[in-house]
């Protein structure tokens, strides 16, 4: 499990390779599939105040992030807790549904 951050051109993106994560099985287990879009809804409804200022670009296989170094730099500690705690997936997902919000993977 790898979070990246990167710098193009001023440019900053943070990706995540999807597949593979110690927080797949709880993923699968809620019903959803462990993609690129999962956790873009994962973080919508986690640290909705972050994403209000990323832009998302991710696809199946990989979770894309674009924003400014110091936010993405902050959602990539607040991710990287999660993506190896299945228990952590589980409850961010079990609050998520009590709250109405629904993931589109």
């Amino acid at each position: 499990m790898t979070i990246t951050l990167h710098d193009f051109d001023g440019e900053h993106s943070l990706t995540l390779d999807t597949g593979g994560l110690a927080a797949d099985t709880a993923v699968v287990a809620a019903g959803h599939e462990p993609n690129g879009y999962f956790w873009d809804g994962l973080v919508q409804f986690a640290w909705p105040d972050l994403a209000e200022r990323l832009g998302f670009d991710s696809e199946g296989g990989m979770f894309c992030a674009l924003g400014s170094l110091s936010d993405l730099t902050q959602l990539r500690t607040a991710l990287e807790s999660v993506i190896s705690s299945p228990s952590a997936v589980r409850e961010l997902v079990a609050r998520a549904e009590t709250a109405g919000f629904e993931f589109d993977d």
